[in-house]
C-alpha cells in the first residue's frame, strides 16, 4: 500500500514464498539481459524457503546483482541486534527495515 500510495514503483512483482522468488531470479540471471526489479523487499518469515535461506542462495549471484543495481532490503518484525547484524553481513543486503514499515523507511529503500 505504501509503495502504490507514494508512487515508488510502476510495477510490483510479488512471490508467495522464497522458493518461487529464487526460481524467478535464477531464470532471469541466466539470461543475457535479465529483467530484474530495482528493489526487493525480503521478509524473513516466508513459507517453503525463508528469507535467510533465500539470502544464502542469492549470495551466489552477488556480483551479478550488484552489477545490475539490485537492492535487497530485509524486512522483519525483529529488533534483535544479532539478526539485524546477520542480515547486514550479507553483501547483497542494502538495508534492514523493521516492521511495521513506515513511509520514510519505504522511501529510503526505494531511493538508495
Amino acid at each position: 500500500m505504501l509503495i502504490k500510495k507514494n508512487k515508488l514503483a510502476q510495477e510490483l512483482v510479488i512471490f508467495e514464498n522464497g522458493k518461487l522468488a529464487l526460481k524467478f531470479f535464477e531464470e532471469q540471471l541466466g539470461k543475457q539481459d535479465p529483467e530484474l526489479p530495482e528493489v526487493v523487499l525480503l521478509d524473513l518469515n516466508m513459507p517453503v524457503m525463508d528469507g535467510w535461506e533465500f539470502l544464502d542462495e542469492m549470495e551466489t549471484y552477488a556480483g551479478k546483482l550488484k552489477e545490475e543495481g539490485l537492492k535487497i532490503n530485509v524486512v522483519s518484525s525483529t529488533i534483535n541486534p544479532v539478526e539485524v547484524a546477520k542480515a547486514n553481513s550479507h553483501d547483497i543486503v542494502n538495508s534492514f527495515i523493521t516492521k511495521p514499515i513506515n513511509k520514510q523507511a519505504m522511501i529510503e529503500a526505494f531511493s538508495v
